[in-house]
């Protein structure tokens, strides 16, 4: 024991050693760390491969092709979702999401992979879709063209997640899906956005170059295609960059007809990569800023019967005018962008469409070619049991006395090789036909098989032996799936189309006048005349009060001074047009302010001409031209207004050349009259300023507002002509009525 505590006491007393920093190089943490989640998002999430599916959809499709549902009754979504699982590890809303874009409900594809019963949303809408305990899939006829020759070892199979079943890494499309199917996706550093092509064309700009290499895909692949119709607004230059760079981008409108006797606009298709309601809330925002005044009303009349969006029109506007305005200020016209990066063997690649398709046929070459060969394989092994059927063909007597003279069972496939002179699997396969099968009548009809497969076996040898038989295989399969599947287009090429002028712009807010109202607690109301003279009756806050009422226009600026010394500014006209018993606009969330952030005092300026003057709680003053708050641009908001140094107890605008006379209370009962020329001018806004009021410790300036001595002449005793001032002991009385509402 005493020992131990020598050792204990010994080892206590050892100096602690300092902890060992290492340093490691940033790039190699990086190489560490960041580079295999990089690597994992390429390869294993956002980018499509040469099938034209990301992961995502291939294990999704794969699940419920080996669930059956390439045929056979739809099942509900929850379960394909729960299957998806033991391949793609990802949860379950993250699999529904995907699966509901690839239904025939959701109008995403323009050949949907997924036979969908139910609720899936819409491409062009931002409706939501159902549960999927609610709705039914199966996989649409077209996925027999992506599983063809999937179990005869067309591609390879891996592991999935946990080992405890296989996936393909590539599902054997028989048509180039690559620009059939729509992809976006985002990686790391690397973006993809495919556009889709029309079925029809793309089988036949493969076929073109199987036949000729130099074939002009320009008048085959005329130019994308889209589930969601649109007319394409077709530019050589652009379509010709797409092409050969596999980057790009081209326009897209919306399809529209007017409707003259009831004085409608009807849109029925919209582009690919916007939706309705982005659509109707840019132009109600058009509407309310007064840059649309056409326009009565607008409805989203989406049925059963796909897109519609109606516009009523006022009376005597012109649809084609109007038109021009929408298309060019909102996403009834946009750009789609293009971005053809493929994975390729793993590896991200930049494609051009020449190079795309020809990516996808070697890839599909390869597919038939490992088709074929596990079928040569099968074949062969099955004429080789028949080639041992027919030997026996010569003395079945003498087959069946093997098998009954033979003691053990062991030695009747030994004893038949030896009889027939076959080998084991022959003999195993002849050792195993029934009783009743051993008839000449039988025998004959599986001999006669062999000519057959004879005839199959050399096709086969034919077709992987020769590139032109596999091309002219390749072209017999999309011709079928052509006919088939193929559809005609949904997307109008426009090859001459007309551009708003830039001449032709949104109409200016036409000039109006209001009722402005502004209260203490930071609301505005826009007050219509016609309005204000049914009912003047003002609702506000309870613990709120009006400090601004008058008429303004519609154009004039109103500035607004905060505690965060930021200054905002907007026009009256855009604040929304309210009635005098709603509580308006909260001017701090219209303008975007920050948090907490209030509004002090706010001033409607038609110019900055002029200058304000400001008074401090710590008795400091002082005045600035107003052209310092002057911006460029469309800037709306200024930082650093007035000086931090003292909050703010009073500010007054004044017009060039005016001056005022401003009654200041203490906190501590004193007051005085100050004319505006006191006020210390400066060019610097976030200068304190000059000591206005001598304060006694622990006063501070409680209150201050305009008056007229000449009209209040027992408020002259309070006026005084140099600062600082202490002021005078003031008596209520004699201030009340010069007091009223703060001149802003």
């Amino acid at each position: 024991m005493a020992e131990r505590k020598k050792r204990t006491k010994a080892k206590d007393a050892e100096p602690v050693k300092p902890a060992v920093i290492q340093e490691q190089p940033i790039t190699e943490t990086l190489r560490t760390n960041y580079m295999p989640y990089a690597m994992s998002s390429i390869i294993s999430r956002a980018l499509p491969e040469i099938d034209g599916l990301k992961p995502s959809h291939r294990k999704l499709l794969y699940t419920m092709y080996k669930m059956g549902l390439l045929t056979g009754n739809r099942t509900k979504s929850a379960n394909v979702v729960g299957q998806t699982m033991r391949l793609n590890p990802h949860g379950d809303a993250a699999i529904y999401e995907t699966m509901v874009r690839l239904t025939r409900g959701n109008e995403a594809l323009l050949h949907p992979f997924v036979d969908s019963k139910g609720a899936f949303g819409k491409q062009y809408s931002k409706m939501a879709y159902a549960a999927p305990r609610y709705t039914e899939v199966k996989l649409a006829p077209i996925c027999s063209e992506l599983f063809g020759g999937i179990d005869k070892d067309a591609v390879d199979l891996v592991d999935n997640y946990d080992s405890t079943m296989k996936e393909p890494v590539l599902l054997p499309s028989s048509f180039p899906n690559v620009l059939v199917c729509p992809n976006t996706g985002i990686a790391v550093g690397l973006a993809s956005s495919i556009c889709s092509f029309n079925l029809n064309e793309t089988c036949d700009a493969v076929i073109a170059l199987l036949r000729d290499p130099n074939a002009d895909l320009y008048q085959i692949l005329k130019a994308p295609d889209f589930s969601t119709g649109g007319e394409l607004l077709y530019d050589p230059e652009e379509m010709r960059q797409i092409y050969e760079t596999g980057k790009g981008s081209f326009s897209v409108r919306a399809v529209w007809h007017s409707v003259p006797k009831e004085n409608r606009i009807v849109i029925t298709e919209i582009p690919y990569n916007t939706t309705v309601e982005q659509i109707i809330e840019k132009i109600v925002q058009l509407i309310k800023e007064g840059k649309l005044r056409e326009i009565n009303d607008i409805r989203d009349e989406i049925d059963f019967d796909g897109l519609k969006l109606t516009i009523d029109l006022k009376r005597g506007s012109d649809p084609d005018k109007l038109m021009a305005k929408l298309l060019k200020a909102t996403d009834l016209e946009c750009r789609f962008p293009c971005n053809f990066n493929v994975l390729i063997a793993g590896s991200p690649h930049l494609l051009g469409v020449r190079e795309l398709l020809s990516e996808w046929h070697a890839f599909r070459c390869e597919c038939l070619k490992r088709e074929f060969y596990y079928e040569l394989g099968q074949k062969e092994a099955k004429l080789h049991l028949l080639m041992g059927l027919e030997k026996i063909l010569v003395d079945i007597d003498k087959a069946i006395a093997i098998i009954r003279k033979t003691e053990h069972e062991k030695d009747v496939i030994p004893n038949l090789c030896k009889g027939f002179e076959i080998d084991e699997k022959q003999a195993e396969y002849i050792a195993e036909i029934k009783l009743r099968h051993l008839n000449r009548q039988y025998i004959l009809d599986r001999i006669g098989e062999r000519e057959k497969l004879e005839k199959e076996i050399a096709d086969l040898e034919s077709l992987l032996s020769s590139s032109r038989k596999l091309n002219n295989y390749i072209i017999r399969q999309l011709e079928d799936v052509k006919k088939k599947y193929g559809q005609p287009r949904k997307t109008r090429i426009a090859y001459e189309y007309s551009r708003p002028s830039e001449a032709l712009k949104l109409e200016e807010e036409a000039e109006y006048t209001a009722h402005c109202v502004i209260t203490r607690g930071g609301y505005l109301k826009n007050i219509p005349l016609k309005s204000i003279m049914v009912s003047d009756n003002q609702r506000l806050k309870d613990d709120d009060s009006i400090i601004f009422s008058g008429e303004m226009s519609s154009k004039q600026e109103i500035y607004f001074f905060t505690d965060h010394q930021q200054v905002y500014h907007a026009k009256f006209g855009d604040f929304a047009i309210t009635k005098a018993s709603e509580l308006g606009d909260y001017v701090p969330a219209k303008l975007e302010m920050d948090k907490d952030e209030k509004v002090i005092f706010s001033a409607p300026l038609s110019d900055l001409k002029g200058s304000l003057a400001i008074l401090f709680e710590n008795g400091k003053g002082v005045s600035f031209p107003l052209s310092v708050y002057e911006t460029k641009g469309n800037r709306k908001r200024l930082t650093g207004a007035f000086s931090d140094g003292s909050p703010v107890a009073a500010m007054f605008i004044l017009a060039p050349g005016e001056v005022k006379e401003i009654l200041i209370k203490t906190k501590m009962g004193r007051a005085c009259i100050l004319r505006t020329t006191l006020f210390p001018e400066k060019s610097t806004r976030t200068s304190a300023g000059n000591q206005m009021v001598a304060l006694k410790k622990l006063d501070a300036i409680a209150e201050a507002f305009p008056v007229s001595t000449a009209d209040n002449p027992s408020l002259a005793i309070y006026k005084k002509p140099r600062v600082p001032t202490p002021g005078i002991i003031y008596n209520e009385v004699d201030l009340t009525d010069a007091q009223g509402k703060m001149d802003i």
